[in-house]
This record gives structure tokens, sequence and C-alpha cells, in this order.
């Protein structure tokens, strides 16, 4: 198992620097770079800017030096001093930015994934054990409008009903004379009476999808000739379901781990466009929008740091619940 472990942390590490190498140099593909866009804006906006100014604006911020160049000084900083630079849009340290929007991005990405697994598990049990029943064709709708509905569209939705028939107030996360108030308990029944939106749609797509998963791969298991035996022993439904086709269907869920994790750090972007979220989605979509590379660059490096973890730690944990995958 420590082999095993070993094995797979050591391809990590070329892992992460091909990846933000090719990521950084992806971001500067599109033509001009930062100050072509700032400097339309600025034009858009009636102000007049020369070519010397804006040159004088691409020299300041090093942008004239060769794309390695700007991407060692970039990497070296984060490896050496934990520095991600400074963001050319926002004129402030990467770092704070990411940090300010990470706690409620981990918040409503942890809840809405719990809330679908708690969805997800039960009802693709159900579903595998009660096959053709009334409740399984229900539950077989449900799973194809929630995969063929647009989040945004739900958003969109589950807003107007709130505002039209519930009173509340809907999009952001707080009610405006909350915004900038310190944290209080009624400032978190404020957040609380906010987040039942965002969690419903991030977790009615992917509990559709798992449902159908969960209840294919228990179909499966539950003709497999351990499940007759485990019945002709005597043991109970619950007792055989429970725990043994149950744990082999989870496998699926285990290997969710790999991109639950970057999922929790980024959350769904255009969610939370439409629902106003502070969260990190918008700020990474308005990096890439104004070639800020180093903000972005530092995001896609993250979620590339997420992903490698998570794909270890379901690769664990998979070769933990099945040995089987220890020798794939």
């Amino acid at each position: 198992m420590v082999g095993f472990i070993l094995h797979r942390a050591f391809w990590a590490i070329p892992t992460l620097i091909f990846v933000s190498l090719i990521s950084f140099f992806i971001i500067q593909l599109p033509p001009g770079d930062y100050v072509t866009a700032y400097v339309a804006q600025l034009r858009n906006g009636g102000e007049y800017v020369t070519l010397a100014q804006e040159e004088a604006l691409r020299q300041s911020m090093g942008l004239n030096d060769p794309i390695i160049v700007q991407y060692w000084r970039w990497i070296s900083d984060i490896v050496c001093r934990g520095d991600f630079g400074q963001s050319l849009e926002w004129n402030a340290p990467v770092g704070t930015l990411i940090w300010d929007r990470l706690g409620l991005t981990l918040a409503i990405s942890t809840l809405s994934m719990l809330f679908t697994w708690a969805i997800a598990i039960p009802v693709g049990v159900y579903s595998a054990t009660r096959q053709y029943s009334v409740f399984d064709y229900l539950f077989t709708v449900f799973g194809f409008l929630g995969k063929g509905i647009p989040d945004f569209l739900l958003a969109l939705v589950l807003m107007w009903i709130g505002f039209a028939y519930m009173q509340i107030d809907v999009g952001g996360l707080f009610s405006p004379e909350y915004q900038t108030a310190p944290w209080s308990f009624d400032k978190v029944i404020n957040l609380l009476s906010h987040l039942w939106i965002p969690i419903v749609v991030l977790a009615t797509g992917g509990a559709a999808g798992l449902i159908r998963v969960m209840r294919a791969n228990m179909l499966d298991e539950l003709g497999k000739p351990y499940v007759e035996t485990a019945y002709a022993q005597g043991l109970s439904e619950r007792q055989v379901v429970w725990n043994y086709p149950v744990r082999v269907a989870l496998n699926p869920f285990i290997s969710t781990v790999g991109w639950a994790l970057p999922a929790l750090f980024s959350g769904d972007v255009i969610t939370a466009v439409v629902l106003n979220l502070p969260t990190t989605g918008p700020l990474l979509l308005k990096a890439l929008q104004m070639q800020d590379m180093y903000l972005a660059g530092s995001f896609i490096l993250i979620l590339s740091v997420f992903t490698v973890i998570g794909t270890l730690v379901s690769d664990v944990l998979l070769a933990w619940s099945d040995p089987r995958i220890r020798y794939a």
C-alpha cells in the first residue's frame, strides 16, 4: 500500500510542473495582453490613451519580457516565498483576492456536495432494489430533468419563486444591510436564508447523474452469486444490501473525489455569476477575460493542485476499499 501511494505521489510533481507551464502559456495565447484589454476599456469610456502611454504601462508591468521569463518570475516567487504575485486588474495581491472569497466558496460547495450524496446514495439504492416500481420511474424522470435543465435556468426559476412567492431577497448571499456588517448570529441566519438556492441548484444536476450511476452499479451487483449466498445465510435485506453490494457500488462516488476537491475551490462559475455570489468562480472568469495572467494562472495552478491531491486521495481510498485496484 505504501509503495502504491509513493508511486502515485511521485508522478504528481512533474504533472503540476507541466500543468503550470502549459496553463501560463495558454492564458497568453489570445491576441494582446492585459494592457490591451485595459486600454480598450479606457477608450470605450471616452479616455484617450496614446501608444506611448500604452507601451509605458506594458513596460512597467513587465509584459514586454519573454513569456518564459514571466513564467519563471511567477513560479519562483510561488515556490520560494509563497507569493502568487500582484493582480494586474485589481492591483492587489493575488493571494488576498483568492483567500477573501475562498471561505464562502468552500461552504457552498461542501454543503452542495453533501446534499448531493445524501440524495443520490439512498435514492439510487432504493431504485435498484425496487426496480420498475412507481418511485423508480419517478426518480428516473427526476434524473433526466436534473441532467437536462441547465443550472443557470434552474437558478433563475428559483430566484423568481423566492422573490414572487416567498418575499425574500434573491441574488448574493446577504441582504444589503448585512453586506459589510461584522459577523453575528443575525448575519449567519441571513446567510442561511440565501444559501438554499445555490445549494439546490448545484446539487440537482449532480444528484440526478449520480442516482443513475448508483442504480446501474447496484443492479450489476445484486445479481451476483455472493448476494444470493448472503440471502441464503438468512441475512435480512437491509443487512445484505447495505453491507455488501452498496460498498462495491460506492466506488464511483469515491472516484469523484478527484474532481470534487477542485470543484470545492472553484464552484460553478455560471451559477455564481447568475446568482451574484461572492465566490471564486466570477473572479476567475474576470481574470480570464482581462488576461490577468498572474491571477488566472494562480487559479489554474491551485485547481491543478486540488485535482492532483483529489486524484491521489481517491486512488488511495479505492485501493483501500477494493484491493484489486492496487495491482491494476
